[in-house]
């Protein structure tokens, strides 16, 4: 029933000023609409509702990724603007952050300003 159907991704943020700087001018996505309760993005058809939550505990694991064409200048264009990427200490991984799954993708994680794990990954 839902295959048909768009998915709607959702990133919790304490400071909706500060979830917005990011999301809109480091990472480039389009603002849509904000209002009290969520600052909705657009990011390639998708949309990202940044929900404003009074207290969270971030996660240690991805909570949203996106699919890149490729990784390296992906990594490099963020790097200019600011984002780094973790280094998890796993086999395989470079100096830049970029590890090298036993599939052959390639995937690359950083933080959002609340904590929130994202990637990066070139199938």
């Amino acid at each position: 029933m839902l295959n048909s159907q768009k998915i709607v991704a959702f990133v919790p943020t304490t400071d909706a000023a500060r979830a917005r700087s990011f999301y809109v001018d480091v990472l480039g996505l389009l603002a849509i609409s904000e209002d009290p309760f969520a600052l909705v993005l657009d990011s390639n058809g998708t949309m990202l509702r940044v929900t404003t939550v009074q207290n969270f505990k971030p996660q240690q694991f991805t909570i949203l990724g996106w699919d890149v064409a490729n990784i390296d200048d992906s990594v490099s264009q963020l790097n200019q603007r600011g984002v780094r990427f973790e280094s998890n200490g796993m086999a395989g991984q470079d100096e830049r952050g970029i590890w090298k799954s036993p599939s052959g993708a390639r995937d690359a994680w950083s933080k959002d300003p609340d904590g929130n794990v994202l990637s990066l990954t070139q199938f």
